[in-house]
Order: C-alpha cells, then structure tokens, then sequence
C-alpha cells in the first residue's frame, strides 16, 4: 500500500537535501499519535544540517501537494506522522476484492522445498504439554513457509532405540501379565508409559534395598538387578535377539497407533517418518571422509573428535572409541541423506532451547565438512512450557498428558459455551464439533501467540474466553461474520462513487492490507505470534468498526453492499490466519 509513497518520499529526499535514498523505511504510527504511517528523519539530520521537527517538518511540507496518497501530517518531536487519502486505502480494498486468498502466495511446486523437522518424541511415553508446544509450531512454521509459495515437507524422528525404551519393555514384561491396548481399552502410548513409571518405580525400590545394605546411592543403581537386565536388554536389541525384537516390534507398534490419534487430534500430518534404529547407522562414512580431509581427528584411544576451539566452542566427540556413534554422529548423517534425498534449499529442526549448543556443533561440522547448504540450516529454539504449579518429569507421571489436556480443553469449552448461550439450535453432533473446534483452538492460540524463543506457562482456564486475546474470541468474530453473510444473501452492486469512507472502515482496510507482509515476516522470522498479533489486532478493528456502523441496515444499498463485501475481506483474513495456526474457523457458534 506504500510504494507510491515511498518514491514520493525519496524524490523529496533528494530535491530538498540531495539524498539518493534507495530504501525508504515507513513505521506504522504508534496509536497515540495521530496518523497512519511515520517516517524516522534522524538519518537525515546529517544532510539536512537542521533540527529534527525542523527536518520533519520541511520534508512534510514539500510532500504534501507532491503525494496523493497523503491528507495530512504532523510532526512529534524526529517523527513525521503521515495520514493516508482515500486513494491508496480504496486501491487496496480493490487489491483484496481480487485475490481470493489475499495474504497467501500461490504455491510454487517448482521451487526447492524447505523441510521442518519436529515432533521428535519416544516411544518410551505418550506425547506430553512440551511436546503440543513443539508440535503447533512445528506445524504452524511449516504453514507460513507454505504460504509464501514454496513447497514444504514435514518430518519427524522418532527415538525408537536406547535404554529408556528397553526399560518400558523390561517393566511390562516383568509386571504386565500380557496386557494389550486391546485388553486395556488404553491407548498404546499410555500403556507403555505406564510401564516406564513402573519401571522407576522398580529402581528405586532396589535402590533403597541396596542403599540400607551400604552401597551407595550411585553404585546402588549400578548394582540394581532391574538396571543389569535392562542393559542386557539392549545388548539383545543390538545384536538381533529374535525374542527382544518381536517384544520392541510390537511395543512401538503400540506406540505408533496411540501417537498417530493424537497427532490426528491435533491436525498434524507428516510427509515421512524417520526412526533412529534406522537411522543411526548414519554418519559414520561422513565421520571417515572427514577425519581424510582433516576435518576429525582420532585420538590414542580409537574414539574420533572434531577441534572447534577456535571456533568458540569446544572439542566434542563424533565417534566412539569402540566406532559406535553418538548422536552427533547420526544427526551428520541424517542430514547429508535428506538433501541428497530431495530437492530442498532449508531444514529446520524445531527442538527446545536445551539443544542449543548441540546444533551449533551440528550445522558447524557440516560447514567444515564443506556442504554449502548447511548455512540453510536453521534451529528453532522454544522455550519450555511449564504449569501453573512448576515443572513436569517424565519418570515420575508428573507430565501433562497430551491426550488429557485436549480432554480437558474440550470439557472447558462445553462448559463454558453453554453456560453463555452459544450452542441453542445446534445438534448434538454440531456441538461436540464445535467444543472440539473451540477447546483445541484455544489451546493452539494460547500457546502460539506467545514467542517460541520464550518460556511461558500454559493456564488452560486463561485460554477459554470469549473476550480478550484468546482463540476462542477470533473464532466468535469469525461466526458472527459468517451470521451476517448468511442473512445478507446475494448483494446488489456499489462503487467509491457511492460513498465516502468512514474512520472505522478505513481502519479496517488499513489493518487488512499488512495481512501479506505479516505472513511474510513470520515466515521468515519462523514465529507464528506474529500472525496471532496480527488476528486478534484485526477482530478488535472489526469489532469497533462492527459497534458503531450497521452492516445490513447502512444508510444506502451501496454502503450495505460494501459493508458486506468488507466484512467478506475480514472473515477471509480470520479464517486463513487462524489456518496458519492450525486453527478451524466455526461458522456457526
């Protein structure tokens, strides 16, 4: 919306103080000025020789009867506020009327794609809160990539190998007397977490056994039987044991089906799945061409290091001393396989903030390993999600169940819309649609409109409100716009000339035209809270602009008609921004 005042502006620059300006950088005016947009002149003081509001002021002065696209100015101290015509607000209405998915790029299967890892769980325990985190914005990043137009895919890794999984298997097979998901009636993740808390439970028992005896507590757990047969277990695994591998084959299988339901449940689809008992056998050739071209080197012990001291980092191992790798080793490997598997220009790998350091070790070796791509790597780093009541732990069955949480959200939801009214006339199949829709939208919103780079603590009764920064509010505006579509049927026809445009509805084009620039920002930005910003800015513009104007019953037929066609425009930006969020939009509530 800005481009003609942009050059408008630059050739003032240069007719009043000779500066050639390429880029002109145009702030939307803070609220409690008056104006739209607001030009910074403090860079220009050096050339203007003149005061800041002097500089402002001369530069507003010579603008005004060049540009059309501005009414007015004023001038705050180093700031010049711009406040726009008509025209290139109605020019960007005319825009919108054009582009059925106005703020979304069309997708380009030309382009290179970009892959987002995330997800990563094990299958040791049921996805829990810090998982949901990891996934929607996992999959929300996935959605802004795609809506600049580039093809995406989405992968996760699965921890299917190592100790902790041995121990889910040695508890269930030491105290689950056979039970099944099927004879259980619980979902398979649940069920082999359930042995995962047995199983330190077990530990801790023989634990304090050996503790009164006299050992102490870290030779006890060394000495603990449960923990011998649980390393035996893995030996097994390592070296093909039919037996061991039929009971991990059909524990994971367990596993997978209860995570599939709930990645169902949350909207999350994945273009392939990797597993780390297949993919850690990768990365030891790359170790081997590495250690040739000098890039490794092997100490007096058989073990390989890479030397990244004078990097700022440290020495850190890529290969055991026995040629077993770590999982550095594998993490080389998986990612010279996918970009040898497939035309992509950008990985992102969506791991919470405590892989920090891991991945500036990752993405450096692969530098030094002389892959150009490995600058494209990127390293979403959220912070953790804690409760009201502190922090979760795993082995103790503390953590918030993915699956319990959604239960709850979708119970707080009915609870609530029937207490306000939202569901008369609604059948029964309609309501338990809509306390999904409602209960996971609040979840999804709460949690990504804060920034992924922060700690935040998940409140589910803060998230469920129809007023305030929540999902469900963005989903209310978005039905009530759909009521009014609904009842205003088939439209008659209007034009500018018709009428003048009203503050309000000014403001509600204003606010729908940076829809393209948010989505293209977040994308780049990999940050999904600006999206979330941008929707609960523009519920609120439409909602004061919906409090002081009728849309149905305006003053003419054209304005009606216009009305209409804009709240068409808002309910198309809610619907595809709440989208991007993983959100569904009701259209009836």
């Amino acid at each position: 919306m800005n481009t003609g005042l942009e050059a408008a502006i630059a050739a003032t620059l240069k007719e009043l103080f000779g500066i050639e300006e390429t880029h002109v950088d145009l702030q939307e005016t803070r609220k409690e000025f008056e104006g739209d947009l607001t030009l910074v002149v403090f860079p220009y003081l050096k050339a203007s020789r003149m005061s800041p509001e002097a500089t402002a002021e001369a530069i507003g002065k010579a603008l005004l009867p060049q540009a059309e696209d501005v009414s007015a100015y004023n001038v705050v101290k180093g700031f010049l506020n711009l406040s726009l015509s008509d025209a290139p607000i109605r020019a960007a209405m005319d825009r919108m009327l054009l582009d059925e998915q106005w703020g979304i790029v069309k997708l380009n299967p030309d382009l290179p794609a970009a892959m987002v890892e995330y997800s990563s769980p094990n299958t040791n325990k049921p996805l829990h809160l810090g998982h949901i985190r990891n996934n929607l914005l996992g999959y929300s990043v996935a959605k802004l990539i795609e809506a600049t137009g580039k093809p995406v895919l989405q992968v996760q890794i699965i921890n299917d190998r190592g100790i902790h999984i041995c121990k889910s298997m040695y508890a269930w097979k030491m105290f689950g007397g056979g039970e099944t998901p099927a004879s259980t009636g619980m979902k398979g993740d649940h069920l082999v977490g359930k042995y995962y808390v047995r199983f330190d439970q077990q530990l801790k028992s023989e634990v304090a056994d050996l503790v009164a005896q006299g050992l102490s507590e870290e030779d006890a757990k060394k000495s603990a039987l449960c923990m011998k047969e649980v390393q035996q277990m893995l030996q097994d695994w390592e070296s093909g044991d039919t037996e061991v591998l039929k009971l991990w084959n059909t524990m994971n299988s367990w596993v997978y089906e209860g995570f599939n339901a709930t990645y169902d449940r949350l909207g999350v689809q994945f273009d392939k799945n990797y597993y780390e008992s297949q993919t850690y056998v990768l990365g030891k050739k790359d170790i081997e061409i590495g250690l040739a071209q000098g890039v490794f080197y092997r100490r007096e012990d058989g073990s390989v290091w890479i030397d990244l001291t004078e990097d700022g980092l440290d020495e850190k191992l890529v290969l055991r001393k026995d040629g077993t790798s770590v999982y550095m080793t594998q993490d080389i490997g998986t990612a010279i396989q996918r970009f040898s598997d497939y035309q992509m220009d950008s990985l992102t790998y969506v791991v919470g903030n405590e892989q920090d350091y891991h991945f500036k070790v990752l993405f450096l070796i692969l530098q030094k390993l002389g892959y150009t791509w490995a600058k494209t790597l990127s390293h979403l780093s959220y912070g953790m999600v804690d409760l009201p009541s502190g922090r979760m732990k795993s082995r103790e069955g503390t953590v918030v169940d993915a699956d319990d949480l959604l239960d709850e959200m979708e119970s707080t939801a009915q609870k609530l819309s029937e207490e306000l009214g939202k569901v008369e006339g609604l059948s029964e199949a309609e309501r338990a649609s809509l306390y999904r829709t409602l209960g996971h939208g609040a979840l999804k919103y709460f949690i990504l409109k804060v920034d992924p780079r922060k700690r935040m603590v998940f409140n589910p009764e803060e998230s469920i409100d129809f007023n305030g920064n929540t999902g469900p509010f963005l989903q209310y505006t978005h039905a009530r716009i759909c009521s009014i579509l609904r009842k205003a049927g088939v439209m008659g026809s209007w034009s500018w000339e018709d009428f003048t445009l009203a503050t309000k509805e000014k403001e509600v084009i204003k606010c729908l035209a940076k829809f393209p620039s948010i989505v293209q920002k977040a994308a780049a930005d990999q940050n999904p809270s600006d999206v979330a910003s941008f929707l609960y800015e523009l519920a609120k513009t439409y909602n004061g602009f919906y409090q002081v104007h009728s849309v149905l019953n305006a003053e003419t037929p054209q304005i009606a008609a216009f009305r209409v066609a804009l709240s068409g425009q808002v309910a198309g930006a809610l619907q595809r921004g709440m989208a991007l969020l993983g959100m569904a939009a009701p259209e009836r509530m």
